[in-house]
């Protein structure tokens, strides 16, 4: 998986391993000084519905609603850009199919000016992407399997708020 040959984002549903070191330097801008890079990777456990831990979680399998991906990805991209305006570069990418502990799932790569603004902006992002991608996880542990419980209607990543509780930063 390449990055695009212009523009300054990067929003895909891939079935391979994600490219975490092509995503990073690819977010590298000369009037950004700080890049964040978010990886989810698969963990060796899960919580059900009631917060009580499964047993020990063996692999996902992520599904999704591939046409309506990546035009929400462009939403939580364009949003994000209103938000944090001198935003650099942004990268969201989410794999599909098995994984086993420890692959990497989802990337969130944001390049910006300063700190503050790139490690808001890439919460926000995963936060929305979390909240509004149709995407789907199946846990297999050892005890069974389940689609994941904190599932919901993918919402519009305009009402998503901030890490600090508001849809604007402060």
């Amino acid at each position: 998986m390449q990055p695009p040959a212009s523009g300054n984002s990067w929003l895909s549903l891939s079935s391979d391993a994600l490219p975490i070191v092509a995503a990073y330097e690819w977010a590298v801008l000369p009037q950004c000084g700080a890049v964040v890079l978010f990886s989810g990777t698969v963990r060796d456990h899960a919580v059900d519905e009631q917060g009580a831990l499964r047993d020990q979680v063996e692999s996902l399998t992520y599904e999704a609603y591939e046409s309506q991906v990546v035009p929400r990805f462009e939403a939580i991209d364009t949003e994000l850009r209103q938000r944090w305006p001198e935003t650099g570069r942004v990268v969201l990418i989410h794999r599909t199919g098995r994984l086993e502990l420890t692959e990497s799932s989802v990337i969130v790569v944001v390049s910006a000016p300063h700190r503050g603004e790139a490690f808001e902006a890439a919460r926000f992002a995963i936060d929305a992407l979390k909240l509004g991608a149709p995407i789907w996880k199946h846990e297999v542990w050892s005890g069974g399997a389940d689609w994941g419980t904190a599932s919901g209607a993918p919402i519009d990543a305009a009402s998503v708020p901030t890490s600090s509780g508001s849809r604007t930063p402060s």
